[in-house]
């Protein structure tokens, strides 16, 4: 078929009476729309593109507009899929209880109903499955994991649904992501403690592959670009037992002799104590978080916001009905902000 040149704008109207269908199909075929035919889908787009179709920037956004200034009813549900052995305690950690309150928010804002269905023996993953088609859920919200075991899969079938996780601890399914911008956390957590007076800054996490690699380079590169100040090696703890790390660490300050510490360990502040370092007395303390470390001085990293971005991200998937895993993954990073705290006073006040 030899391509079409129309003298004006093509409207799915256009599309609609050339292939004798209404416009609401074509509308619907030329986003993949799972209640329409594949083969239907592929003669609309195929004829779109013939005749030379291109969505209405302007119109589209007008849609977008008219949309969002009205009260949405609640149309379908995202599921937020709990896959933690004790469920309660999720959302005892700040930090995840703020994505769900920032997810919750930004589904109800867009027309969704955000709703928690458990992962267990109970229910495991393949009768999840059939619950959640049964209840006509298009999205699936996959929050964070905090040790042990991870989840298991089993054979869910992914390509049923649009899917986003939250942070990079759960290493599967390898969906789309929304997390916080840990490198830029670290980076703008060492300028600050630098700023404080502070020359012998380290840093002291895990070797565990994920988010702690993230800090891990955004202390090095802020190392590297800082003027002054002493570079220290990292402490990276690994799976050993409680023991084994606190002489390790001893070791450590023994050696490198740090006037302050940047850390996602909420064990440290009892370490230091431990090894008969006062703190902010002795050394300065700063958490990757202020959350979830035992440190007042450290970064927000705006979890509330991770939580509504996850929820855009997984609605602008479900609206393309992009579904299963893709073939290319996208990182949404949220950035956090510095907090002063009394765990890092400024370096010149200090007793």
């Amino acid at each position: 078929m030899e391509p079409v040149t129309p003298k004006g704008r093509v409207t799915l109207s256009d599309i609609a009476r050339k292939l004798n269908v209404s416009h609401t199909t074509v509308s619907r075929a030329l986003r993949d729309d799972p209640q329409i035919s594949k083969s239907l889908c592929e003669q609309v787009q195929r004829t779109a593109q013939e005749m030379g179709y291109r969505p209405d920037a302007m119109l589209s956004a007008l849609a977008h507009y008219r949309r969002a200034n009205k009260t949405n009813p609640i149309t379908a549900g995202i599921a937020w899929i709990n896959h933690w052995p004790d469920p309660k305690q999720l959302r005892r950690v700040h930090e995840f209880d703020l994505y769900w309150q920032g997810a919750a928010s930004e589904a109800d804002r867009c027309g969704y109903r955000l709703e928690e269905f458990r992962l267990d023996e109970n229910t495991p993953a393949r009768r999840l499955e059939k619950i959640l088609l049964a209840r006509n859920v298009p999205g699936i919200l996959v929050p964070p994991w905090w040790h042990g075991e991870y989840p298991d899969w089993g054979d869910f079938h992914w390509e049923k649904f649009c899917v986003v996780r939250l942070g990079y601890t759960i290493h599967t399914p390898r969906v789309h992501l929304v997390t916080a911008d840990q490198l830029y956390d670290s980076v703008l957590a060492y300028e600050n403690i630098r700023k404080k007076g502070y020359q012998r800054v380290g840093l002291v996490t895990t070797s565990a592959v994920g988010k702690q690699l993230r800090f891990l380079a955004g202390y090095l590169f802020a190392q590297a670009q800082a003027g002054g100040g002493v570079r220290l090696p990292p402490l990276l703890f690994s799976e050993n037992p409680a023991q084994q790390s606190q002489t390790k660490f001893v070791a450590w300050l023994k050696k490198t002799k740090p006037d302050a510490i940047l850390t996602d360990q909420a064990t440290l502040h009892g370490m230091l104590a431990r090894a008969g370092y006062r703190v902010p007395e002795d050394v300065g303390l700063a958490t990757t978080s202020v959350l979830t470390g035992r440190a007042d001085a450290g970064i927000f990293q705006n979890s509330y916001e991770i939580g509504k971005a996850a929820v855009q991200l997984l609605i602008s998937l479900i609206h393309h009905n992009e579904r299963g895993i893709p073939r290319l993954r996208r990182d949404v990073l949220v950035e956090g902000e510095w907090v002063d705290g009394s765990t890092l006073p400024p370096r010149n006040v200090r007793r």
